[in-house]
């Protein structure tokens, strides 16, 4: 089986990607699939993180301090910006095409052998879990899919359990209320966990307590970020951990809750470790943290900035990085595709302070048309609205618009991003 062959074998899957939908809750094809191989998923310690907003950037700060404490780290998230090889990484380089293809290739096997039939997500999960036990990584840092208790990563048993942050995000599998949907996400919880809590709401942080577990860390009561300031092409910060404060850390990622994220993810290293880490770890492992398409700079005069800002919460922080830290003086355009209602991302987004939105459809089944985000816009206050349905042209429309002074913002949906990032990263040359 070739990768094309294998992309083929992953569409023919049900794919909450493209539906919105997801099977009735279950561990049960995952837990069967994993039992046939062996449980690859125990081949190494794990750090599970989930949260509603922050995984992917804590996710990767946590790989590159344990890359630079030394060990070969496995690392899954999800969804992927491009390419399906972005989602599983041996010490932050992608699965190769070849490997990729042998994993779900021996994943169609199994379906066979088995009986059991995974969605995608579940046979993307299977093949990282088998292929971190083929190259023996020393440690798994696994990003929750969706939610938590039912997730297919959820197989795990999670020495370092993190959750960032709780947010009404897919109030249709939990909901109403945050304390609904905490309760899902304190289900990665187990009884040998160390659990690394962001959340700062006391009646949320007690559901978390309410797990068994084998210690409990709180932002704000056991670390913090004691300091975040702006800086050069980041963030200053101080952390305070269990053990040590660690001053004037550069943070390369822009917005105050990377800072918070740091924090986060040093706390879940030093725990997982059980002791401080050196000076020159925390600084290397920082210093190399990257985060494509999250606050992502991909060109200059005019500034153009992609994030993946999915949900209000997200694009309430995006519009904040975007007008308090850049604070840009000159015309500012909004290019936005969502898969939610529209109104309230608009007005998270703030797009009345921006001076032309360019509505465009996220490329998925999801997406919602580019004629009701326009609508949104107008109603929201916008004077100039246009709507373009494809994100790449757009983008060009905006880039056209804009002068060297100008600033424009491409975000709504990690599906906008992806598809409009390769063809900035050509023109700036990337």
């Amino acid at each position: 089986m070739g990768l094309d062959d294998a992309l083929r074998y992953l569409d023919d899957h049900t794919s909450y990607d493209r539906t919105g939908r997801i099977e009735s809750p279950s561990l049960d094809r995952i837990s069967a699939l994993c039992s046939a191989m062996g449980d690859p998923q125990h081949c190494a310690p794990v750090i599970h993180v989930t949260g509603t907003n922050g995984k992917g950037s804590t996710v990767q700060m946590i790989t590159r301090l344990l890359m630079a404490s030394g060990l070969t780290v496995g690392t899954y998230t999800s969804p992927h910006l491009e390419r399906l090889n972005e989602r599983i990484r041996r010490d932050n380089e992608p699965i190769s095409d070849d490997e990729l293809a042998e994993q779900i290739a021996a994943i169609a096997d199994l379906e066979v052998l088995t009986g059991v039939r995974p969605s995608f997500f579940e046979a993307v999960t299977a093949a990282a879990f088998r292929w971190f036990a083929d190259v023996a990584v020393d440690v798994m840092v696994i990003e929750v899919g969706l939610l938590g208790r039912w997730d297919a990563t959820n197989v795990v048993d999670a020495q370092v359990a993190v959750i960032t942050n709780i947010g009404l995000d897919h109030t249709e599998f939990a909901g109403p209320t945050l304390a609904h949907i905490a309760k899902e996400k304190a289900g990665i919880i187990t009884g040998q966990s160390a659990v690394i809590v962001g959340e700062t709401d006391p009646e949320l942080i007690a559901i978390f307590g309410a797990e068994p577990h084998a210690a409990l860390l709180v932002r704000d009561l056991d670390f913090a970020t004691a300091d975040n300031t702006l800086a050069v092409g980041g963030r200053l910060v101080d952390l305070r951990t269990p053990t040590t404060v660690y001053s004037d850390v550069h943070i390369p990622l822009h917005g105050a809750h990377q800072g918070e994220n740091a924090a986060v993810a040093l706390t879940a290293v030093e725990t997982f470790f059980a002791s401080p880490l050196s000076d020159e770890v925390v600084r290397e492992g920082f210093a190399t943290s990257e985060v494509p398409g999250r606050f992502e700079v991909l060109g200059v005069q005019p500034l153009v900035i992609v994030d993946g800002a999915h949900n209000p919460a997200g694009a309430d922080t995006c519009a904040g990085v975007f007008f308090d830290d850049f604070a840009p003086q000159a015309r500012r355009i909004l290019v936005v595709g969502t898969l939610r209602e529209p109104d309230e991302m608009v007005a998270a987004l703030r797009a009345e302070d921006f001076d032309v939105v360019i509505a465009c459809t996220a490329p998925t089944p999801r997406g919602v048309p580019s004629e009701l985000v326009g609508a949104a816009a107008r109603a929201a206050g916008v004077g100039e609205v246009l709507v373009i349905d494809d994100p790449v042209i757009a983008v060009r429309e905006a880039l056209r618009l804009a002068d060297a002074d100008d600033a424009v913002l491409i975000t709504g949906s990690i599906y906008v991003v992806g598809a409009v990032r390769p063809y900035l990263r050509r023109l700036a040359g990337g």
